[in-house]
């Protein structure tokens, strides 16, 4: 059975839930667009890397590394896509329906952009 180190979690939680206060800080202080660019902010990734170097060391770490990496790449392009999605969308539909239609398009490219990189 797989043991579940709760520091790595709590980290991730802790960056994740910085990440979405100073999202919101920034749009009430700044707009929109700039809580948007703080919206963007890598943390779940960051926190990934981070707690990979505290489970694992050396070839090992840099292995694990990269392939986090490059998921994280995938990622970030159906990101881009379902933010896309999400401006003309939210218009037309309203932000409930909208924004379930721009994550139903992320969740079709980040599989598809997956196998057009990586195959099966």
């Amino acid at each position: 059975m797989t043991e579940i180190n709760l520091f790595p979690l709590a980290f991730r939680f802790l960056l994740g839930g910085s990440a979405v206060v100073a999202s919101t800080l920034a749009a009430k202080a700044f707009g929109g667009r700039i809580g948007g660019v703080f919206a963007a902010f890598p943390a779940v990734y960051l926190a990934a890397i981070l707690s990979l170097g505290l489970d694992y060391e050396g070839s090992e770490l840099l292995s694990l590394s990269e392939q986090v990496s490059k998921g994280a790449l995938i990622g970030m392009v159906a990101d881009i896509g379902c933010a896309l999605a999400a401006s003309s969308l939210i218009l037309k539909y309203g932000w409930k329906t909208g924004l379930f239609r721009a994550l139903l398009v992320w969740a079709v490219l980040a599989p598809v952009i997956y196998l057009a990189c990586f195959g099966f």
